[in-house]
């Protein structure tokens, strides 16, 4: 299973991660990402993008170990 983790004190609340994987992620009323549980397997792809895209380096893309 993998879920994206945002870190706080990292994020500036820039929204690129919404753009990119709307499916998964909103956005508060003050611009900051709210991720709505673990990430499919059809959306993992897009998940990567987000990560990547994010420009403060504030979200991960995580695996849990079984």
């Amino acid at each position: 299973m993998r879920t994206l983790r945002v870190d706080w004190p990292a994020c500036k609340g820039r929204g690129v991660c919404a753009e990119v994987l709307p499916e998964l992620i909103a956005l508060d009323e003050w611009g900051y990402p709210i991720v709505g549980g673990p990430v499919p397997d059809d959306l993992r792809d897009l998940a990567v993008e987000a990560v990547a895209a994010c420009p403060h380096a504030a979200l991960r893309l995580l695996t849990a170990r079984a």
